[in-house]
């Protein structure tokens, strides 16, 4: 069985629009994430990454190229993850989850962080230089099978 994901990467000021969401205990997990989800049935990229990002953020992401795929697998299922370059950074400097349909439940809180001091999965993007990323004419694979 394989789950498709789309993730936004929102870059400004050299630091990472990410999250920590909420555990089912009611706490938040240890690592930040990147916002986005899985797909639905017959959903585009762009238009799940939209319904995603607007779910948890309350805010409709501008959507730029398509800057990574990762692709792994684990005991359960392979992992399919496409991240879109997220253009609209100054619209989430401040999120409301209290205006989102998924973000009061789902994020325990989010912001711009530095991946260098905070952990963040997937793992990899501690290591970007997200500036030379989104320049870049090509995107990057990543598969571990």
């Amino acid at each position: 069985m394989r789950r498709i994901a789309v993730r936004g990467i929102i870059i400004k000021d050299g630091k990472l629009f990410a999250q920590r969401l909420n555990t089912r205990d009611g706490g938040a997990r240890d690592y930040w994430c990147t916002p986005g989800g899985g797909l639905e049935d017959g959903e585009s990229l762009h238009d799940g990454l939209m319904r995603e990002m607007i779910e948890e953020t309350g805010v409709a992401p501008v959507i730029g190229k398509l800057l990574l795929i990762q692709q792994y697998k684990d005991e359960k299922r392979e992992y399919l993850e496409f991240f879109f370059h997220i253009k609209n950074a100054d619209d989430y400097i401040n999120i409301d989850h209290n205006v989102t349909s998924h973000g009061a439940i789902e994020v325990a809180e989010n912001g711009f962080i530095d991946t260098s001091k905070q952990k963040i999965l997937p793992e990899f993007l501690q290591d970007f230089d997200f500036d030379e990323l989104i320049a870049r004419d090509e995107m990057t694979i990543l598969n571990y099978l």
